[in-house]
């Protein structure tokens, strides 16, 4: 997922804050958010869309939610969704030049949204991973701990937590017009005595409880789980390779697509007084395209991650092909029966 570019809107005394204000109105009209953040976002809508819907309208009907790491994907594509129909207001705003026109209370929405859902997956990717490394470390063991309501009532307080830490979003002033450009941002500038207030310790501490805690558990259990599969005496090697790529997958998700916008966000904030140049700035513009590309790879987990489900989508992938080739050899036998006969 993504976050909103933040920066700090100075009260212009001196030519020096002067300078600032001038480089902060530079990027609002920068190219690098008006045509390639959109664009990016567009592509990730028109591409994890379908393909989210598609796995949770699987997993409802296809494979059905009987195991614990069913019922994780399932909420992880619900998450997804949730992520993706909120990026045509993004797309609008950036489009428009940063003008944000669809009212205050729709700006808190949206970005309360946006957090909850980055953090929700985040959460329940970790939950997936810890789900994995439970049935490969301990897979007679967790057989009593890993059960489907367990399961389920984990991903309840996964969406809880989640929605609860953006409650403060939901309760601030987000929207700051700009006479300049006449343009009314949406959550990219912050007054500064705001930000030393209130969202220095409340970012700081979010990052660090949704993301860093999160990511040290599902590095250990992977690694431990890729350990625990190169030692096994598991004969079949496609289902070693499967789940050595599924925990490969997750690592290069949470590091490629999480890591660099949390990592810069939470730099940001303890170095929030000091002048950030242009290059730390398209570094992380860069990292927030890429987080959202992570809708994109949870398929790609949903596939590699339930054997039920793999079955039914190369069943119904190779099913028309199938079918004419089926057929094709029904027809064969005819004609060939039909020349005997005669």
């Amino acid at each position: 997922m993504a976050f909103s570019c933040i920066k700090i809107l100075h009260n212009p005394e001196t030519d020096n804050e002067n300078n600032k204000l001038s480089e902060l109105l530079a990027y609002l009209r920068s190219r690098w958010l008006t045509t390639f953040i959109p664009s990016v976002y567009t592509f990730i809508f028109l591409l994890s869309l379908p393909c989210n819907v598609i796995a949770i309208i699987t997993f409802l009907f296809g494979i059905q939610v009987k195991t614990p790491s069913v019922v994780f994907m399932l909420n992880l594509a619900v998450s997804d969704v949730l992520f993706v129909i909120l990026l045509p207001f993004n797309i609008v705003y950036r489009i428009l030049g940063n003008n944000w026109v669809f009212g205050e209370e729709m700006c808190r929405l949206v970005t309360a949204a946006f957090y909850s859902n980055m953090y929700g997956s985040i959460l329940l990717i970790t939950g997936i991973s810890v789900d994995r490394f439970l049935a490969v470390v301990y897979p007679i063991q967790s057989l009593l701990w890993r059960t489907v309501k367990r399961a389920w009532i984990t991903c309840f307080l996964i969406w809880l937590v989640s929605i609860a830490g953006t409650v403060p979003l939901l309760m601030s002033k987000l929207t700051v017009h700009i006479d300049q450009l006449n343009i009314t941002t949406c959550y990219d500038m912050l007054e500064r005595a705001h930000i030393q207030r209130f969202y220095f310790y409340y970012f700081t501490a979010f990052i660090s409880i949704f993301f860093l805690l999160p990511f040290m558990i599902t590095t250990f259990c992977y690694i431990v789980t890729i350990r625990s599969l190169s030692s096994s005496t598991i004969e079949s090697t496609f289902k070693k390779s499967r789940s050595v790529f599924l925990c490969a997958i997750t690592l290069f998700e949470y590091i490629i697509c999480f890591g660099p916008t949390n990592i810069i966000f939470f730099i940001y904030y303890l170095n929030f007084d000091k002048p950030f140049g242009n290059f730390v700035y398209f570094v992380y513009m860069l990292s927030v395209s890429c987080s959202g590309i992570s809708c994109c790879l949870d398929p790609v987990i949903y596939y590699f991650g339930s054997s039920k489900c793999r079955k039914l989508v190369y069943s119904l992938v190779c099913c028309g092909k199938y079918k004419a080739d089926h057929r094709r050899t029904g027809s064969s036998i005819k004609s060939t029966t039909k020349e005997t006969l005669s």
